[in-house]
């Protein structure tokens, strides 16, 4: 039977209102190498950059028109530091991975290096993390691993009562259940009390009534913009 969890991280994205600043920050500050910038599939006048982790995961980056133009405001939609508060449902920050303390290190000085501020060596136990801003606000973070997260020291109980979270509740969490359903799973039909897609419900219940194969014949772009 095929994995039924997520293999790894494909790609990161944030958006931006100045794709350049962006690629340069993560190009030269970071070290990723730049593999893909085009015009956003689907998206007319968007812009759509992959950079390359060395896992083979990518961090992206999303330009659209009019993104300067909505207001950035700390404690709303970003949290300007790793303890910081952000609307419900955005992302608090996002920490990169170093392969061991050595490259750690290594990474804080390439980040100091250009002149950014990076804050740390901080241990949290299981791994050790440095602290830093990017362009636009970004709240970033690089950790390593110091040990295996063991879920039996880890778990505190404490916080699953103060999550509500039952002893039965908590070890379906720890244990999650296979999928038993037999493939293909079709479609569910619209039901407003699980999460959606921030389409309008109309055009949403049309995308969902659609057969997948012709979802993936409409709406794929196959093709680099660049010929061989």
């Amino acid at each position: 039977m095929r994995t039924q969890q997520p293999d790894g991280i494909h790609h990161i994205a944030i958006m931006s209102a100045n794709m350049k600043e962006q690629l340069t920050f993560f190009t030269q500050v970071m070290g990723f190498p730049l593999v893909g910038l085009f015009e956003m599939h689907g998206v007319p006048g968007g812009k759509h950059a992959f950079l390359k982790m060395a896992d083979a995961s990518y961090f992206s980056v999303v330009e659209l028109n009019g993104i300067a133009d909505i207001p950035a405001t700390v404690g709303i939609t970003h949290a300007g530091t790793g303890a910081g508060k952000v609307a419900a449902g955005v992302t608090q920050h996002i920490a990169f991975r170093a392969p061991d303390e050595d490259g750690l290190i290594a990474l804080r000085n390439r980040i100091r290096s250009h002149g950014v501020p990076a804050i740390g060596p901080i241990g949290h136990g299981f791994c050790k993390s440095i602290y830093f801003a990017g362009p636009e606000g970004l709240t970033l973070e690089v950790a390593c691993a110091v040990s295996a997260v063991d879920p039996a020291r880890w778990v505190d109980p404490k916080m699953l009562e103060e999550c509500g979270i039952s002893g039965e509740e908590a070890q379906a969490m720890l244990n999650p259940a296979p999928c038993t359903a037999d493939s293909p799973v079709p479609q569910p039909a619209y039901d407003p009390s699980k999460p959606q897609l921030g389409y309008p419900p109309e055009t949403l219940k049309a995308i969902l009534s659609a057969p997948d194969a012709a979802i993936t014949m409409q709406g794929s772009y196959d093709e680099p913009p660049v010929a061989a």
